[in-house]
């Protein structure tokens, strides 16, 4: 018999990961390609879309809250 199992909407964490991981996918992709040894500060920039201004906000990282005892 085949066990069927059935996953939940991702939570936050999940989605934070599965983020980390697609930027980190991103940056070996682009130093895959890259002609030089290492990317330079710039290029690990435009390829993590940092510092321009992008069509669509940048999704933010929900807080976890703070459990008072």
């Amino acid at each position: 018999m085949t066990q069927v199992v059935t996953l939940s909407a991702p939570n936050a964490q999940d989605r934070v990961a599965l983020a980390e991981i697609e930027l980190c996918a991103e940056l070996m992709i682009a130093a895959a390609d890259a002609l030089e040894d290492r990317l330079s500060p710039d290029r690990i920039d435009e390829v993590l879309n940092v510092g321009t201004e992008a069509a669509e906000p940048a999704p933010t990282i929900p807080r976890q809250a703070r459990h008072r005892g």
